[in-house]
């Protein structure tokens, strides 16, 4: 069975050996646009619509002579990569759309990001992007180009400018670069893919941003993860980049957006009571260019709209911990780790108990730091709160 990759451009763009085995063929398999290419064929045409399972079983006791028709390069989030995992294929590649619209934009493509938007979340994409000098994006109907032109511009990304590639290797075929601004202002087919460059650098912010960098609530500044325990408590959840994180009690947000900014492929969500609070976090994060799911509530509660973790953070205690620990480590993911700041021993041991019961494993780490201060032409040590950093590890299954 063979499977060949077709452009918009329809027959006119394959090979003679393809048109041959098609023309050969009892039966033609493949979406609808992809068949009209040939409406002179003798043999039977099944159309590809909906799921593929049922496709699967068709193919599966299929006994004729059988080719399949895929867009662009099938294994290039194609059906491809699906179907030769159940059925024997041969497969035959055409150029992908993200090939085709670099050769317009005359622009090499092996340094870039690749993203698909079609059909998925446009959640999380300021994370993934940041700092990229290329990104090739594939579209669909709602995460259009002027959809991610207002998006950019939510997060101050302005140092973009998008190549849209409409309608490739069609009748209708446009490529057009323009500013954010010019995209917002105008329209677009449905059949596009878009490439973000870099005209100018955006700004950098190294782990352990500056705890004056992010919004707090005024006139307190005390209520923010200091960026030395910050940094200590990141390495102790020993997050990866798919990782799916908690913060409960983000306040300003600076634990979920640094988190986010080293789970790019993952995804944060957090929970805060004050609203205001809330409002600094949402500015934070168009600042630091990190897109979180930041909800307002008191944990335990809502916590059940959150996907499972594979790291929590806490930064305090707000009381009823043991009720919210074990709801934590019931969701935790088996490996997975919850970090806790703690400033009384009070609240240390009250933990370190609950978590024992829970079949953790625990470690704490006592932070006591203190930050260089000028005093005339000297230097004094002003100390931070001492801190006290649980780790929680959750026992695998076979552990447990």
């Amino acid at each position: 069975m063979k499977m060949i990759g077709i452009g918009d451009n329809g027959a006119y763009g394959l090979l003679p050996p393809y048109i041959e085995w098609i023309e050969q063929s009892e039966v033609l398999v493949g979406g609808e646009r992809q068949l009209a290419f040939f409406p002179n064929y003798k043999g039977e045409k099944i159309v590809i619509k909906g799921g593929l399972s049922k496709l699967v079983e068709q193919l599966q006791a299929e006994q004729r002579n059988t080719v399949i028709l895929a867009s662009g390069d099938p294994l290039f989030y194609g059906i491809g990569s699906y179907l030769s995992k159940k059925i024997p294929l041969e497969i035959y590649p055409y150029a992908s759309s993200l090939q085709l619209a670099f050769s317009r934009l005359r622009e090499s493509w092996q340094d870039a990001t690749i993203i698909s938007l079609h059909g998925r979340s446009i959640k999380g994409l300021a994370q993934k992007i940041d700092g990229r000098q290329k990104v090739a994006i594939l579209t669909d109907d709602i995460n259009s180009p002027i959809r991610i032109a207002n998006y950019l511009k939510l997060f101050g990304m302005t140092e973009y400018e998008m190549f849209i590639a409409e309608n490739l290797e069609g009748e209708n075929e446009q490529c057009r670069l323009m500013t954010l601004e010019e995209v917002m202002e105008s329209s677009f087919s449905p059949l596009n893919v878009v490439i973000l460059r870099q005209t100018k650098s955006g700004p950098v912010y190294p782990l352990g941003i500056e705890d004056e960098e992010f919004s707090q609530r005024k006139p307190d500044k005390g209520l923010i993860t200091k960026k030395e325990i910050r940094v200590l408590s990141l390495q102790a959840m020993n997050i990866e980049s798919s990782s799916v994180i908690w913060d409960i009690g983000t306040c300003t947000g600076s634990m979920a957006i640094e988190a986010g900014k080293l789970a790019k492929e993952g995804a944060v969500f957090a929970i805060e009571k004050n609203e205001g609070d809330l409002a600094n976090c949402l500015e934070n994060q168009r600042k630091f260019r990190v897109d979180i799911t930041a909800i307002h509530g008191k944990a335990p509660d809502r916590l059940e709209e959150f996907p499972d973790p594979n790291a929590i953070f806490i930064g305090g205690s707000g009381g009823e911990m043991q009720q919210l620990l074990t709801v934590c480590i019931d969701r935790l993911q088996p490996e997975g780790r919850l970090v806790m700041n703690l400033a009384t021993i009070e609240n240390l041991y009250e933990a370190i108990n609950c978590l024992k019961e829970l079949q953790c494993d625990v470690s704490i780490l006592q932070a006591q730091l203190s930050r260089s201060k000028p005093i005339l032409h000297m230097t004094r040590f002003v100390p931070l709160n001492p801190i006290y950093i649980i780790t929680a590890v959750k026992k695998g299954i076979e552990n447990a």
